[in-house]
């Protein structure tokens, strides 16, 4: 982890570097993000949160080992070597059990962390802010006894601790995104990031975590960013200037920016320049990725292929079979809806694309594209800017390339070199 504490001394003293974290389990994102990392040799961090990855197997079927073994192997088809990598584990903490008593949410908690690190995941977000079995919300104190306890279970069954580095804070959106439009943001306080930082201290020397500290490397804090199904908090740097001065007078340590998803390449830029040193990124990259699903289908109309408007009308009918990941979320008219499904920022549909008929669906539409290349002035009406005489036909490329662009632009805004 030297690499990640170097890039933070930088940051610290007025280098506008970063690191963005790509948090997704898509495996058409994951090999443009792996496809992207071999061509640049850039530092990437990949993340899985507690929703999608844990010893239940998550909304992805997969534990934390198995997520390894098999993002690995993606890995190493594109070309990357795992040590390369940095493995992050988000919101580690009771958020998947929060309907159970505390006790038995946080034993599950501790085996989630067990989990994570015996699999080799090293960045660790602890993230013990929220209420369980309808206890009233837990008090800053309360919420750092519980992340030291998870800390020490890290601490305890890591390969090698040393090699770990954590995330602590938790004012966010919660795990998977705004159940509604958020109508108003604060930024963090200084007083309440204070606060934070002091729990934290008090409970890991209660429990003489004095080595763990040391590789606390950032705070999760609320800049003023967020976004909802149709609108974007966009970064006010004037309104987080006291929070951005406060990180420093905290030895070692930088901010990390969740939900920074749809901000411009400006704004992600201001952030790092303010220290939100860590850029966390998710459902931008799913919603790239269909609209590039969105440009193939359009491109198989065109050449008379039936396979376009069977994944269209697959996906419309798991949605409606299966509404559990989007109906608590959306509200409106039937047509209204219909646009938020498969439209709106928060990326509902992202929890679809994984299911066996829509992944077939989807399989076949490739297949087929794969088959029956698109001419160049039918790809290029549907993927509107590719340079003539550059644009790729196989549409797996097509797919990496328009994802990409949101990998592209947070490199640039984390201060790397752009895209060769």
């Amino acid at each position: 982890m030297s690499l990640v504490h170097d890039l933070i001394a930088r940051n610290r003293s007025g280098d506008p570097i970063g690191l963005p974290c790509f948090c997704t389990a898509n495996e058409h994102v994951l090999r443009a993000v792996l496809a992207y990392a071999a061509e640049t040799g850039f530092p990437t961090v990949i993340e899985a949160t507690c929703n999608q990855v844990n010893q239940d197997g998550g909304y992805t079927g997969m534990t934390p080992r198995c997520f390894m073994g098999w993002l690995s192997g993606m890995a190493k088809e594109a070309g990357v070597s795992m040590d390369k990598l940095i493995l992050g584990g988000d919101h580690l903490g009771p958020n998947p059990w929060k309907s159970e008593p505390v006790a038995q949410a946080m034993e599950k908690a501790r085996e989630l962390v067990k989990l994570y690190v015996e699999a080799g995941f090293t960045k660790i977000h602890l993230d013990a802010s929220m209420a369980c079995g309808g206890e009233p919300n837990p008090s800053f104190g309360e919420i750092a006894k519980r992340a030291a306890d998870l800390c020490a279970t890290a601490e305890a069954y890591a390969p090698d601790p040393d090699k770990l580095i954590y995330i602590i804070g938790t004012e966010v959106p919660v795990p998977g995104g705004e159940t509604e439009e958020p109508e108003t943001l604060d930024v963090t306080s200084v007083a309440r990031f204070h606060e934070t930082i002091q729990t934290h201290r008090d409970a890991w020397a209660e429990r003489g975590l004095d080595a763990a500290w040391q590789r606390i490397v950032s705070v999760v804090t609320q800049p003023g960013v967020d976004f909802g199904h149709t609108s974007v908090f966009p970064f006010v740097p004037d309104k987080a200037r006291p929070l951005s001065e406060a990180i420093l007078l905290e030895e070692g340590l930088t901010y990390e920016a969740h939900s920074t998803d749809y901000q411009s390449t400006a704004a992600l830029t201001d952030l790092v320049k303010n220290h939100f040193f860590f850029l966390k990124v998710g459902p931008e990259l799913t919603f790239r990725f269909r609209e590039a699903v969105w440009a193939l289908v359009s491109i198989g109309e065109q050449l008379g292929s039936g396979e376009s408007s069977r994944l269209r009308n697959i996906i419309n009918d798991r949605m409606n079979e299966a509404p559990n990941y989007w109906q608590d979320y959306y509200n409106g008219s039937d047509e209204e809806l219909n646009v938020l499904k498969i439209y709106s920022y928060s990326d509902r549909i992202r929890y679809y694309w994984a299911d066996a008929e829509v992944a077939e669906a989807l399989d076949d539409l490739i297949e087929t594209l794969s088959i029956k290349s698109a001419p160049e002035t039918v790809v290029s009406q549907s993927f509107m800017g590719l340079e003539f005489g550059e644009m790729p036909s196989s549409p797996s490329e097509l797919i990496e390339r328009h994802v990409q662009r949101c990998v592209d632009r947070y490199f640039e805004a984390a201060g790397q070199n752009a895209h060769p």
